[in-house]
């Protein structure tokens, strides 16, 4: 069994925004997610940790690992800028407790219930001529633009079902009760695809780099309690997370004690 660890810091909000901004990884009105999924690459290179996820100043950011607490350490150590370090509040001292690495559990019992949130991009694949893989449409609009009933279909039962499909696709979990306890619309930045290159090593076959590219999208957080299936499969799905965009700050499942009987 694949070990698993919780790793948790407190960045500095306002030197975060301004390292973010002087690398130009900040959206207009957006999110902090490529930002953070920049940070933890610049700082941990290949071992940086995903999913994770950002709650706020307060909470400081989590994620899960495979790779150990001293291999971390010794990343970053080796790879982080001082004023990133500073930034993401990497070593300890009055505003910050530093980076606390500990282990999480690995096996779970079947027929376990336990709490969970979880922050999610909430979107599907629809069919597009004109791309390849599909475009991504949110999960709330597609029923809605199939002539659903749109009184009946409301955007928080669309974003459970959602969940439920995903858990029950992976034979991880399957969903005892799921509400939605925030939602926004936020922008995300995403990097275009290079293609087979010139031999510059910088960019597609016109010799340019990757581009930045801004979508708009669904930002949900559910919170609820689902039921183990399956342990190696849970412990996987907690490895790698729930939908698209887990790199940047989505598909982290927080787990906590179930409030409901089994």
């Amino acid at each position: 069994m694949t070990a698993l660890n919780l790793i948790h810091c407190q960045p500095d909000p306002k030197k975060f925004v301004m390292w973010a901004s002087r690398h130009g990884l900040l959206p207009p009105g957006g999110d902090l997610g490529y930002a953070f999924h920049a940070a933890l690459s610049a700082v941990f290179g290949s071992l940086a940790p995903k999913p994770f996820y950002y709650r706020d100043e307060r909470a400081g950011l989590l994620a899960y690992t495979a790779h150990s607490g001293d291999a971390l350490r010794e990343a970053s150590g080796l790879c982080a800028a001082p004023d990133l370090a500073d930034a993401l509040g990497l070593d300890a001292g009055p505003h910050s407790p530093g980076l606390n690495i500990r282990s999480f559990p690995a096996q779970w019992q079947a027929g376990r219930v336990l709490g969970f949130d979880v922050r999610v991009r909430p979107v599907r694949r629809s069919k597009d001529a004109q791309c390849k893989h599909g475009r991504e449409r949110d999960a709330f609009r597609i029923p809605i633009d199939e002539e659903a009933d749109e009184h009946v279909l409301r955007r928080e039962a669309a974003y459970v079902e959602w969940l439920g499909e995903r858990l029950q696709s992976s034979g991880a979990a399957s969903l005892v009760e799921a509400r939605m306890t925030r939602f926004r619309l936020t922008p995300v930045i995403r990097r275009t695809q290079a293609g087979s290159g010139d031999g510059s090593g910088n960019g597609n076959g016109n010799g340019k780099p990757r581009q930045p590219r801004v979508i708009n999208g669904p930002d949900a957080v559910l919170s609820g309690h689902l039921r183990v299936e399956d342990s190696d499969a849970f412990a996987n799905l907690l490895r790698h997370g729930i939908g698209r965009h887990r790199a940047f700050g989505f598909g982290m499942l927080l787990l906590k004690p179930a409030s409901v009987d089994n």
